[in-house]
Protein backbone atom coordinates (compact mmCIF):
# COMPACT_ATOMS: atom_id res chain seq x y z
CA UNK A 1 0.00 0.00 0.00
CA UNK A 2 2.91 2.35 0.75
CA UNK A 3 4.18 2.08 -2.82
CA UNK A 4 0.72 2.93 -4.16
CA UNK A 5 0.61 6.09 -2.06
CA UNK A 6 4.15 7.08 -3.06
CA UNK A 7 3.34 6.59 -6.75
CA UNK A 8 0.22 8.74 -6.58
CA UNK A 9 1.82 11.50 -4.52
CA UNK A 10 5.00 11.80 -6.61
CA UNK A 11 3.17 11.81 -9.94
CA UNK A 12 0.69 14.42 -8.67
CA UNK A 13 3.47 16.76 -7.48
CA UNK A 14 5.44 16.31 -10.72
CA UNK A 15 2.39 17.11 -12.85
CA UNK A 16 1.32 20.01 -10.65
CA UNK A 17 4.74 21.68 -10.70
CA UNK A 18 5.89 20.51 -14.11
CA UNK A 19 2.85 21.60 -16.14
CA UNK A 20 3.43 25.40 -15.80
CA UNK A 21 7.06 24.91 -16.85
CA UNK A 22 5.91 22.97 -19.90
CA UNK A 23 3.32 25.68 -20.66
CA UNK A 24 6.09 28.32 -20.74
CA UNK A 25 8.14 26.16 -23.11
CA UNK A 26 5.20 25.69 -25.46
CA UNK A 27 4.30 29.39 -25.39
CA UNK A 28 7.87 30.36 -26.29
CA UNK A 29 7.75 27.97 -29.23
CA UNK A 30 4.20 29.07 -30.13
CA UNK A 31 2.86 25.51 -30.01
CA UNK A 32 -0.84 26.36 -29.72
CA UNK A 33 -4.02 24.43 -30.38
CA UNK A 34 -5.71 24.72 -33.78
CA UNK A 35 -9.50 25.02 -33.40
CA UNK A 36 -11.79 23.54 -36.06
CA UNK A 37 -14.06 26.14 -37.65
CA UNK A 38 -17.19 23.96 -37.62
CA UNK A 39 -17.14 23.56 -33.83
CA UNK A 40 -18.98 25.69 -31.26
CA UNK A 41 -18.09 29.36 -31.72
CA UNK A 42 -17.22 29.66 -28.03
CA UNK A 43 -14.18 27.48 -28.73
CA UNK A 44 -12.60 30.01 -31.09
CA UNK A 45 -11.23 31.93 -28.09
CA UNK A 46 -9.17 28.83 -27.21
CA UNK A 47 -7.12 29.07 -30.38
CA UNK A 48 -3.45 29.23 -29.52
CA UNK A 49 -3.78 27.58 -26.11
CA UNK A 50 -0.73 25.31 -25.60
CA UNK A 51 -1.39 21.65 -26.33
CA UNK A 52 0.55 18.36 -26.08
CA UNK A 53 0.07 18.44 -22.29
CA UNK A 54 -0.08 14.65 -22.41
CA UNK A 55 3.71 14.79 -22.32
CA UNK A 56 3.46 15.95 -18.70
CA UNK A 57 0.93 13.24 -17.83
CA UNK A 58 3.17 10.52 -19.25
CA UNK A 59 6.33 11.93 -17.67
CA UNK A 60 4.66 12.32 -14.27
CA UNK A 61 3.29 8.76 -14.48
CA UNK A 62 6.71 7.33 -15.30
CA UNK A 63 8.42 9.29 -12.52
CA UNK A 64 5.77 8.39 -9.95
CA UNK A 65 6.01 4.72 -10.87
CA UNK A 66 9.83 4.87 -10.96
CA UNK A 67 10.17 6.39 -7.49
CA UNK A 68 7.63 3.95 -6.05
CA UNK A 69 9.43 1.00 -7.67
CA UNK A 70 12.80 2.11 -6.30
CA UNK A 71 11.30 2.33 -2.82
CA UNK A 72 10.52 -1.41 -2.91
CA UNK A 73 13.99 -2.48 -3.94
CA UNK A 74 12.50 -5.13 -6.22
CA UNK A 75 12.73 -5.55 -9.98
CA UNK A 76 9.76 -4.08 -11.92
CA UNK A 77 6.96 -6.52 -12.70
CA UNK A 78 6.27 -7.50 -16.30
CA UNK A 79 2.69 -6.20 -16.16
CA UNK A 80 3.73 -2.68 -15.15
CA UNK A 81 6.39 -2.50 -17.85
CA UNK A 82 3.93 -3.66 -20.49
CA UNK A 83 1.28 -1.17 -19.39
CA UNK A 84 3.75 1.72 -19.37
CA UNK A 85 5.06 0.67 -22.78
CA UNK A 86 1.54 0.74 -24.21
CA UNK A 87 0.77 4.12 -22.64
CA UNK A 88 4.04 5.71 -23.72
CA UNK A 89 4.00 4.17 -27.20
CA UNK A 90 0.53 5.48 -27.98
CA UNK A 91 1.54 8.80 -26.44
CA UNK A 92 4.36 9.03 -29.01
CA UNK A 93 1.85 8.41 -31.81
CA UNK A 94 -0.37 11.14 -30.37
CA UNK A 95 2.61 13.47 -30.01
CA UNK A 96 3.43 13.12 -33.72
CA UNK A 97 -0.22 13.80 -34.53
CA UNK A 98 -0.26 16.93 -32.34
CA UNK A 99 3.05 18.21 -33.70
CA UNK A 100 1.87 17.99 -37.31
CA UNK A 101 -1.35 19.85 -36.42
CA UNK A 102 0.60 22.63 -34.73
CA UNK A 103 3.40 22.97 -37.25
CA UNK A 104 1.02 23.02 -40.21
CA UNK A 105 -1.79 24.93 -38.44
CA UNK A 106 -4.55 22.53 -39.39
CA UNK A 107 -7.05 20.32 -37.57
CA UNK A 108 -5.69 17.12 -39.16
CA UNK A 109 -2.42 15.62 -38.00
CA UNK A 110 -1.12 12.22 -39.00
CA UNK A 111 -2.92 10.66 -41.95
CA UNK A 112 -5.41 7.95 -40.94
CA UNK A 113 -3.15 5.29 -42.46
CA UNK A 114 -0.06 6.30 -40.52
CA UNK A 115 -2.05 6.73 -37.33
CA UNK A 116 -3.42 3.19 -37.66
CA UNK A 117 0.07 1.90 -38.47
CA UNK A 118 1.54 3.58 -35.41
CA UNK A 119 -1.19 2.34 -33.09
CA UNK A 120 -0.97 -1.11 -34.69
CA UNK A 121 2.77 -1.48 -34.14
CA UNK A 122 2.47 -0.52 -30.47
CA UNK A 123 -0.71 -2.56 -29.92
CA UNK A 124 0.53 -5.73 -31.62
CA UNK A 125 3.83 -5.60 -29.74
CA UNK A 126 1.97 -5.19 -26.46
CA UNK A 127 -0.45 -8.03 -27.21
CA UNK A 128 2.25 -10.51 -28.21
CA UNK A 129 4.45 -9.73 -25.20
CA UNK A 130 1.49 -9.82 -22.80
CA UNK A 131 1.19 -13.57 -23.38
CA UNK A 132 4.85 -14.11 -22.47
CA UNK A 133 6.73 -13.90 -19.15
CA UNK A 134 5.02 -16.57 -17.03
CA UNK A 135 5.76 -16.28 -13.31
CA UNK A 136 6.52 -19.17 -10.94
CA UNK A 137 2.83 -20.05 -10.91
CA UNK A 138 2.71 -20.14 -14.72
CA UNK A 139 0.60 -16.97 -14.99
CA UNK A 140 1.30 -14.62 -17.89
CA UNK A 141 0.35 -10.91 -17.72
CA UNK A 142 -2.61 -11.45 -20.07
CA UNK A 143 -4.80 -14.40 -20.99
CA UNK A 144 -6.38 -15.56 -24.24
CA UNK A 145 -9.68 -15.85 -22.37
CA UNK A 146 -12.23 -13.05 -22.66
CA UNK A 147 -12.65 -11.53 -19.21
CA UNK A 148 -15.50 -9.79 -17.41
CA UNK A 149 -14.59 -9.48 -13.73
CA UNK A 150 -12.20 -12.39 -14.12
CA UNK A 151 -11.40 -14.76 -16.98
CA UNK A 152 -14.49 -16.43 -18.43
CA UNK A 153 -14.77 -19.79 -20.14
CA UNK A 154 -14.63 -18.13 -23.59
CA UNK A 155 -11.08 -18.95 -24.69
CA UNK A 156 -9.71 -17.49 -27.94
CA UNK A 157 -7.25 -20.38 -28.06
CA UNK A 158 -10.06 -22.89 -28.67
CA UNK A 159 -8.37 -24.08 -31.89
CA UNK A 160 -4.79 -24.09 -30.68
CA UNK A 161 -2.11 -21.72 -29.40
CA UNK A 162 -1.36 -20.11 -32.77
CA UNK A 163 -5.01 -19.30 -33.47
CA UNK A 164 -5.36 -18.08 -29.91
CA UNK A 165 -2.42 -15.71 -30.29
CA UNK A 166 -3.78 -14.26 -33.53
CA UNK A 167 -7.30 -13.81 -32.15
CA UNK A 168 -5.95 -12.30 -28.93
CA UNK A 169 -3.88 -9.78 -30.89
CA UNK A 170 -7.00 -8.79 -32.83
CA UNK A 171 -9.10 -8.56 -29.65
CA UNK A 172 -6.48 -6.59 -27.72
CA UNK A 173 -6.00 -4.13 -30.58
CA UNK A 174 -9.74 -3.66 -30.89
CA UNK A 175 -9.85 -2.68 -27.22
CA UNK A 176 -6.80 -0.42 -27.55
CA UNK A 177 -8.22 1.37 -30.59
CA UNK A 178 -11.70 1.65 -29.07
CA UNK A 179 -10.54 3.11 -25.75
CA UNK A 180 -8.00 5.43 -27.38
CA UNK A 181 -10.66 6.88 -29.65
CA UNK A 182 -13.16 7.06 -26.78
CA UNK A 183 -10.89 9.21 -24.60
CA UNK A 184 -9.87 11.24 -27.65
CA UNK A 185 -13.52 12.04 -28.47
CA UNK A 186 -14.23 12.94 -24.84
CA UNK A 187 -11.35 15.42 -24.78
CA UNK A 188 -13.43 18.28 -26.18
CA UNK A 189 -14.02 20.53 -23.16
CA UNK A 190 -11.65 21.94 -20.56
CA UNK A 191 -10.84 19.25 -18.01
CA UNK A 192 -13.51 16.80 -19.18
CA UNK A 193 -11.32 13.87 -20.27
CA UNK A 194 -8.73 14.53 -17.55
CA UNK A 195 -11.30 14.49 -14.75
CA UNK A 196 -13.11 11.45 -16.12
CA UNK A 197 -9.81 9.57 -16.53
CA UNK A 198 -8.85 10.47 -12.97
CA UNK A 199 -12.07 8.92 -11.68
CA UNK A 200 -11.74 5.74 -13.76
CA UNK A 201 -8.08 5.08 -12.97
CA UNK A 202 -8.79 5.84 -9.32
CA UNK A 203 -11.33 3.02 -9.40
CA UNK A 204 -8.70 0.70 -10.88
CA UNK A 205 -6.48 1.39 -7.88
CA UNK A 206 -9.26 -0.07 -5.71
CA UNK A 207 -9.90 -3.00 -8.08
CA UNK A 208 -6.23 -4.00 -8.25
CA UNK A 209 -5.69 -3.67 -4.49
CA UNK A 210 -8.72 -5.90 -3.91
CA UNK A 211 -7.32 -8.42 -6.40
CA UNK A 212 -4.01 -8.30 -4.51
CA UNK A 213 -5.75 -9.13 -1.23
CA UNK A 214 -7.66 -11.98 -2.88
CA UNK A 215 -5.01 -13.31 -5.26
CA UNK A 216 -4.87 -17.01 -6.11
CA UNK A 217 -1.09 -16.84 -5.70
CA UNK A 218 -1.54 -16.81 -1.90
CA UNK A 219 -1.81 -20.57 -1.83
CA UNK A 220 -2.36 -20.82 1.92
CA UNK A 221 -5.21 -18.30 2.12
CA UNK A 222 -6.64 -18.19 -1.41
CA UNK A 223 -10.38 -18.79 -1.49
CA UNK A 224 -12.55 -20.19 -4.29
CA UNK A 225 -13.16 -16.67 -5.62
CA UNK A 226 -9.52 -15.61 -5.82
CA UNK A 227 -8.23 -13.65 -8.82
CA UNK A 228 -5.74 -14.96 -11.39
CA UNK A 229 -4.01 -11.63 -12.01
CA UNK A 230 -0.24 -11.90 -12.39
CA UNK A 231 0.83 -8.57 -10.86
CA UNK A 232 -2.08 -6.83 -9.11
CA UNK A 233 0.16 -4.65 -6.91
CA UNK A 234 2.20 -3.49 -9.90
CA UNK A 235 -1.00 -2.56 -11.75
CA UNK A 236 -2.29 -0.68 -8.69
CA UNK A 237 0.96 1.33 -8.58
CA UNK A 238 0.68 2.31 -12.25
CA UNK A 239 -3.02 3.16 -11.85
CA UNK A 240 -2.15 5.35 -8.85
CA UNK A 241 0.59 7.05 -10.86
CA UNK A 242 -1.82 7.87 -13.67
CA UNK A 243 -4.45 9.07 -11.18
CA UNK A 244 -1.94 11.35 -9.49
CA UNK A 245 -0.69 12.69 -12.83
CA UNK A 246 -4.27 13.51 -13.88
CA UNK A 247 -4.87 15.25 -10.52
CA UNK A 248 -1.85 17.52 -10.99
CA UNK A 249 -2.56 18.19 -14.66
CA UNK A 250 -6.23 18.98 -13.99
CA UNK A 251 -5.19 22.01 -11.92
CA UNK A 252 -4.01 23.65 -15.17
CA UNK A 253 -6.41 21.91 -17.56
CA UNK A 254 -9.65 22.87 -15.77
CA UNK A 255 -11.68 25.75 -17.20
CA UNK A 256 -10.32 28.09 -18.34
CA UNK A 257 -7.66 25.67 -19.50
CA UNK A 258 -4.11 26.95 -19.73
CA UNK A 259 -3.07 23.80 -21.57
CA UNK A 260 -4.73 20.90 -23.41
CA UNK A 261 -3.61 17.28 -23.21
CA UNK A 262 -3.93 16.85 -26.99
CA UNK A 263 -3.81 13.50 -28.73
CA UNK A 264 -0.58 12.87 -26.82
CA UNK A 265 -2.59 12.56 -23.63
CA UNK A 266 -5.86 11.15 -24.90
CA UNK A 267 -4.25 8.28 -26.84
CA UNK A 268 -1.94 7.51 -23.93
CA UNK A 269 -4.76 7.46 -21.37
CA UNK A 270 -7.05 5.47 -23.65
CA UNK A 271 -4.29 2.94 -24.29
CA UNK A 272 -3.55 2.70 -20.57
CA UNK A 273 -7.23 2.05 -19.85
CA UNK A 274 -7.34 -0.73 -22.44
CA UNK A 275 -4.07 -2.17 -21.15
CA UNK A 276 -5.06 -2.26 -17.49
CA UNK A 277 -8.40 -3.88 -18.36
CA UNK A 278 -6.56 -6.63 -20.26
CA UNK A 279 -3.86 -7.18 -17.64
CA UNK A 280 -6.28 -7.12 -14.69
CA UNK A 281 -8.70 -9.48 -16.46
CA UNK A 282 -11.55 -6.93 -16.41
CA UNK A 283 -12.06 -6.25 -20.11
CA UNK A 284 -15.87 -6.09 -20.04
CA UNK A 285 -16.05 -4.49 -16.58
CA UNK A 286 -14.01 -1.60 -18.00
CA UNK A 287 -16.98 -0.70 -20.21
CA UNK A 288 -18.97 -0.04 -17.02
CA UNK A 289 -16.19 1.75 -15.13
CA UNK A 290 -15.50 3.88 -18.20
CA UNK A 291 -19.17 4.22 -19.10
CA UNK A 292 -18.92 7.96 -19.75
CA UNK A 293 -16.40 7.33 -22.52
CA UNK A 294 -18.72 4.68 -23.97
CA UNK A 295 -21.64 7.15 -23.97
CA UNK A 296 -19.58 9.72 -25.85
CA UNK A 297 -18.58 7.19 -28.50
CA UNK A 298 -22.16 5.95 -28.85
CA UNK A 299 -23.37 9.51 -29.42
CA UNK A 300 -20.91 9.83 -32.29
CA UNK A 301 -21.92 6.45 -33.75
CA UNK A 302 -25.63 7.30 -33.48
CA UNK A 303 -25.11 10.69 -35.13
CA UNK A 304 -23.16 9.27 -38.07
CA UNK A 305 -25.44 6.26 -38.49
CA UNK A 306 -28.61 8.35 -38.36
CA UNK A 307 -27.32 10.87 -40.88
CA UNK A 308 -26.20 8.19 -43.34
CA UNK A 309 -29.43 6.20 -43.05
CA UNK A 310 -32.04 8.97 -42.81
CA UNK A 311 -30.21 12.20 -43.64
CA UNK A 312 -31.17 13.55 -40.21
CA UNK A 313 -29.07 14.28 -37.15
CA UNK A 314 -30.13 13.10 -33.69
CA UNK A 315 -27.92 15.61 -31.87
CA UNK A 316 -27.18 19.24 -32.69
CA UNK A 317 -23.55 18.21 -32.82
CA UNK A 318 -21.57 15.13 -31.84
CA UNK A 319 -19.89 14.08 -29.60
CA UNK A 320 -22.51 14.46 -26.88
CA UNK A 321 -20.93 17.30 -24.90
CA UNK A 322 -21.06 19.59 -27.94
CA UNK A 323 -24.79 18.93 -28.25
CA UNK A 324 -25.30 20.38 -24.78
CA UNK A 325 -23.04 23.33 -25.60
CA UNK A 326 -25.20 24.21 -28.59
CA UNK A 327 -28.27 23.75 -26.37
CA UNK A 328 -27.09 26.63 -24.22
CA UNK A 329 -25.37 24.81 -21.35
CA UNK A 330 -22.24 26.42 -19.94
CA UNK A 331 -18.96 24.57 -20.43
CA UNK A 332 -18.26 24.23 -16.71
CA UNK A 333 -21.79 22.94 -16.10
CA UNK A 334 -21.38 20.26 -18.75
CA UNK A 335 -17.98 19.18 -17.46
CA UNK A 336 -19.09 18.90 -13.83
CA UNK A 337 -22.24 16.97 -14.73
CA UNK A 338 -20.28 14.63 -16.97
CA UNK A 339 -17.85 14.05 -14.09
CA UNK A 340 -20.84 13.14 -11.93
CA UNK A 341 -21.99 10.69 -14.60
CA UNK A 342 -18.47 9.23 -14.74
CA UNK A 343 -18.57 8.80 -10.97
CA UNK A 344 -21.94 7.05 -11.14
CA UNK A 345 -20.62 4.61 -13.75
CA UNK A 346 -17.58 3.91 -11.58
CA UNK A 347 -19.81 3.36 -8.54
CA UNK A 348 -21.91 0.92 -10.58
CA UNK A 349 -18.80 -0.87 -11.83
CA UNK A 350 -17.30 -1.21 -8.36
CA UNK A 351 -20.68 -2.44 -7.12
CA UNK A 352 -20.79 -5.12 -9.82
CA UNK A 353 -17.17 -6.08 -9.11
CA UNK A 354 -17.69 -6.47 -5.37
CA UNK A 355 -21.17 -7.96 -5.75
CA UNK A 356 -19.83 -10.76 -7.94
CA UNK A 357 -17.32 -11.67 -5.24
CA UNK A 358 -19.92 -11.64 -2.45
CA UNK A 359 -22.53 -13.65 -4.34
CA UNK A 360 -20.02 -16.28 -5.49
CA UNK A 361 -18.48 -16.92 -2.06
Amino acid sequence: MRTVLIAGAVSMVVALLGTPLFIRLLVRRQYGQFIRQDGPTSHHTKRGTPTMGGVVIIAATLLGWGVASLSTGRAPAASSLLLLFLMTGLGVVGFLDDYIKISRQRSLGLSPVWKVVGQGVVGITFAVLALQFPNTSGLTPASTRISFIRDTGLDLAFAGATVGLVLFVVWANFLITAWSNAVNLTDGLDGLATGASLIVFGSYVLVCIWQLNQTCQLLTTAGPQCYDTRDPLALAVVAASITGACFGFLWWNASPARIFMGDTGSLALGGALAGISILSRTEVLAAILGGLFVLVVLSDVIQIGSFKLTGRRVFKMAPLHHHFELSGWGEVTIVIRFWIIAGLFVAAGIGVFYGEWVVSR
